[in-house]
């Protein structure tokens, strides 16, 4: 019995420590609503493309400043919107927002997209507008994989599900804004459910 008592001891004690260095307040509804903003962006950048004058949009044109207006809006949405709804959660958990766990989580997602936005302003000062897309895909499941040590091990499949996206997406690359719907729009609505079904609903 003392034997059983002890291993028991020791399973709780890992399941603390394990608790301790996660943050397990992120929303799934985040997910989801990230998901709704990156379709609606997607419709707006493909009517703002189907209605440009010429075959290529470049950094000059109205339409990508457009473009890039829109990608800015969407990006502010899901930041506010999954900071509120964290917020949210983490006060019925009687945890803060920003603590240990989460200083650790935002460090390790910001380190590769930092370094994958830079790469794409270096990209957009050389003119290869091809690869822009993919690489938003690639270096956001780096990140989504790096952060996932500190949270949910379900980002770490949203980030592997987005990096494989971006190579497809560089492969393929007549269809980019289909694998760039289905990363940052089909995916964040599936896994911000399958979060929200699984952590939250209870």
């Amino acid at each position: 019995m003392e034997a059983k008592d002890y291993l028991k001891d020791i399973q709780d004690i890992k399941e603390m420590m394990s608790k301790s260095t996660q943050f397990i307040s992120l929303s799934g509804l985040a997910g989801i609503l990230a998901g709704i903003y990156a379709l609606i962006g997607a419709y707006i950048v493909n009517q703002l493309i189907s209605n440009h004058s010429s075959y290529y949009v470049t950094l000059e044109s109205k339409t990508f400043k457009l473009i890039l207006l829109t990608a800015v809006i969407v990006l502010v949405l899901s930041i506010v919107s999954a900071y509120i709804l964290t917020a949210q959660k983490a006060k019925k958990q009687n945890e803060k927002v920003w603590n240990a766990s989460s200083k650790r989580l935002l460090a390790n997602f910001s380190i590769p997209l930092i370094t994958g936005g830079i790469l794409i302003l270096l990209l957009l000062k050389n003119g290869s507008y091809g690869l822009i897309a993919p690489m938003t895909l690639i270096f956001y499941g780096l990140a989504c994989v790096n952060a996932s040590k500190y949270t949910f091990r379900d980002i770490k499949y949203l980030g592997i599900t987005e990096i494989i996206l971006g190579l497809f997406a560089v492969q393929f690359s007549g269809y980019v804004l289909v694998f760039w719907i289905l990363g940052f729009g089909v995916c964040h609505i599936l896994y911000g459910s399958i979060m929200y079904f699984k952590y939250e609903r209870n």
